[in-house]
């Protein structure tokens, strides 16, 4: 699966390919005179440590009373202004940070033709190679090819030509932080060094260039390459960053660049490792919708968006999770880990009331399970910050974050109004850890990892539920319905992630054996909870507790569909019309993201033509020509939640069936898939005809009875041994 134009990028943010490896991305513009390769580093944030105001900006100021009285005023209003409340509990954000570019590697190529024959620029989403080809005034084929080796830890690229001696160009750095690094080159190694102003974070880089024939020059920030068959460069990067509360510091990158660089083995053998190891992600699941991609540029292929293109889309979205999320490094933040600006929107952060999830929702669905370690990990670090900021904001045991949070344990609040306030968060945040567990069936990741985070999360809910004067049961005070509305108790949202919580940590609890009279504090909660989930007066799901929904609310937050999706609360008929309503009256509009829910909203109502209808939406609306999703500006989340809404609509089993086609548009009417995970340990292929199962494949790894449901067919009972594939033929 390739993505391919027949011109250079004038835009990075809606042309250039991007590759990475986790921790390093690289974008490539494939300028025939100037080539240049954005480069990014995960860890190169300003803020934290070292920033002026960090300690005041990290943890709310010690307010006793502060959560008592905006809750009292609660109950005697009913209602709140955000800006009222962010007067008396938001504090200014200081020593937030951004998240940074590292600058640009430059390659300038010397009589390069204005206007070169043959070009194209492409991504072989299978190889994760990015290749750039053109022709220049006498005949002569020029080849780049550019990747980033997650096994190497590099960005490496390739410069060569079909006749000998015809490469020649000038490779040099311009640095994303003047004034604060150092350029020097030796041996055709360009270093770069430096130590960001504020916080003082230090980061390096190193990029060697090789030549096969020819001759190499250094210069003054440059080399040169000069009449060489071919070149090859390698660049790795780091910094002094350390997920380590509270100093966030570590050894200095020089001698972990140094090594990177200088051990990284020759250009083809690098190549080789580099595709296996991403081929041994990407290639567990095969997708075919029954058209193929037109052979024309995918920007211009985008106008056409058909089934080949949103297969394509569906793939892209999981060569952006493995090329921006592995082992060793943060997890992917709004813009993965692709970034030009010092200033970036939202400072590419993490958003916790949706945005780092929906990065994580194809994880397990599309067997990429590896790669959310970093986002468990970072969960992990939060929650030593996070037991600080439940103390001096709420004087209680558990652990909170709210609205945004960094690399640096930020898990108090900001001040900006409608977005500020979500100690619900991490309710939501270690849904991914169980939903780890219930995929794969690791009882020891479940003991050691998860569980302690959702046991701790939970007790902080135990400590904070407030009864609700109106009802008598228990609520969340003050709650917000994210970037809508006013503030409130017992909201919707807030709810259904209290109530998911609970209802995971019990189950997660019985399953370990532990904690009996936790378990026993849970039921006695999960039975006086407020669900937050109720019919309203036109039919629809009320988003809060009070009925105060407009029809005719289009607001791009469909927050308390929670318990619809990612959620599993929603289950009797009345219930799930209430959230087909509700989706009516949101309409389809919305950002990159919105529409990327609404998919699996629609999956999961079991309204395949709708959930494509979103999917077409989105690719018309709030798609670049790259593919990459926009808010507008680019933001990635949505890629990561169409991704898991197409797989939505083909396999569900959230609620304890292995659900295959539940979705299916009737303008897929055949096709076919392989590899997609259900809970319960189990890999599914399905092939389809008609719009019926005419095949499922079912792969066991864990055992035991897989209860299977298929169009046309009531649930049936499979029982399975670990290891072993069935073949089930569906009756036509």
């Amino acid at each position: 699966m390739i993505l391919w134009y027949d011109r250079p990028a004038a835009s990075w943010e809606s042309e250039t390919l991007p590759i990475g490896n986790g921790a390093l991305g690289a974008t490539v513009h494939g300028t025939v005179a100037t080539e240049r390769l954005r480069l990014n580093e995960k860890t190169l944030w300003t803020g934290g440590p070292g920033e002026d105001g960090y300690l005041s900006g990290n943890w709310p100021r010690p307010r006793p009373g502060a959560v008592e009285e905006v809750q009292r005023a609660l109950d005697e209003h009913g209602s709140l202004p955000p800006g009222e409340v962010a007067a008396r509990l938001g504090t200014p954000p200081t020593g937030f940070g951004a998240y940074q570019t590292f600058g640009e590697l430059l390659l300038d190529v010397p009589d390069a033709p204005d206007d070169p024959a043959g070009y194209r620029r492409s991504l072989d989403l299978g190889d994760a190679v990015a290749t750039v080809t053109y022709r220049d005034v006498d005949g002569v084929t020029f080849t780049r090819e550019y990747l980033a080796s997650h096994p190497a830890g590099v960005v490496a690229g390739r410069i060569a030509a079909d006749r000998p001696g015809r490469v020649s160009f000038t490779l040099r750095f311009a640095g994303g932080h003047p004034g604060c690094e150092d350029v020097t080159v030796r041996d055709g190694r360009l270093r770069v060094r430096g130590a960001l102003p504020g916080n003082g974070l230090r980061y390096e880089g190193q990029v060697q260039v090789l030549t096969d024939g020819g001759t190499r020059t250094d210069g003054d920030g440059t080399v040169t390459v000069s009449g060489a068959d071919s070149a090859t460069f390698v660049f790795s990067a780091g910094t002094d960053y350390a997920p380590e509360y509270p100093h966030y510091r570590g050894p200095d990158p020089h001698e972990r660049v140094t090594a990177a660089v200088g051990g990284a083995p020759p250009y083809d053998e690098l190549r080789r490792a580099h595709v296996a190891d991403h081929r041994e992600l990407f290639d567990r699941v095969r997708l075919d919708l029954g058209e193929p991609l037109p052979d024309l540029p995918t920007d211009q292929a985008l106008a056409g968006r058909g089934s080949g293109l949103q297969a394509l889309y569906f793939q892209y979205g999981r060569y952006l999770l493995i090329a921006s999320s592995r082992p060793g490094s943060l997890p992917a933040n709004l813009q993965g880990v692709w970034n030009e600006s010092n200033t970036p929107p939202w400072e590419c952060d993490y958003h916790t009331n949706i945005n780092i999830q929906m990065n994580y929702w194809p994880a397990q669905v599309t067997n990429l399970a590896e790669t959310a370690e970093p986002y468990h990990a970072f969960i992990e670090a939060l929650r030593e910050p996070g037991r600080r900021t439940a103390k001096e904001l709420f004087g209680t045991e558990g652990w909170v974050v709210n609205q945004n949070t960094n690399p640096f344990g930020f898990t108090g609040v900001q001040d900006w109004a409608t977005s500020f306030w979500m100690p619900d968060a991490a309710g939501w945040l270690v849904r991914e850890l169980y939903e780890h567990y219930l995929f794969g069936g690791d009882e020891g990741f479940l003991r050691e990892r998860a569980y302690p985070a959702m046991r701790e999360a939970a007790l902080f809910w135990l400590a904070n539920l407030r009864t609700d004067p109106r009802d008598g049961l228990l609520v969340v005070s003050p709650s917000y319905s994210p970037e809508h509305g006013d503030f409130t108790a017992g909201a919707a949202m807030p709810q259904q992630i209290v109530w998911d919580l609970f209802t995971g940590t019990l189950e997660a609890a019985g399953v370990l054996g532990v904690d009996a009279e936790l378990r026993e504090r849970l039921r006695a909660a999960l039975d006086r909870l407020d669900p937050g989930v109720r019919v309203g007066s036109w039919g629809q799901l009320q988003e809060w507790k009070a009925d105060l929904d407009d029809p005719r609310d289009e607001h791009r937050h469909v927050s308390h569909l929670y318990a619809l999706h990612p959620g599993r609360q929603l289950t009797s008929p009345a219930h799930l019309e209430a959230a087909r309503v509700t989706l009516g009256g949101r309409g389809d509009g919305g950002t990159g993201w919105s529409k990327a829910w609404k998919i699996s909203f629609w999956a999961r109502l079991r309204d395949g033509d709708h959930a494509l209808k979103m999917l077409t939406e989105q690719l018309r609306e709030s798609t670049l020509a790259n593919l990459w999703d926009t808010h507008p500006p680019f933001q990635i989340d949505g890629n990561f939640g169409a991704t898991a809404g197409l797989a939505e609509m083909l396999l569900q089993s959230h609620a304890g069936v292995i659900d295959v086609l539940p979705a299916l548009p009737a303008a897929w009417p055949r096709g076919s898939v392989d590899g997609l995970r259900a809970r319960g340990g189990f890999t599914v292929g399905v092939t389809w005809a008609s719009g019926r199962a005419t095949e499922i494949r079912l792969t066991s790894a864990l055992g035991g009875i897989a209860r299977l449901r298929h169009p046309g067919s009531g649930v049936l009972a499979v029982p399975t041994e670990a290891g072993r594939t069935y073949r089930i033929m569906p009756v036509v």
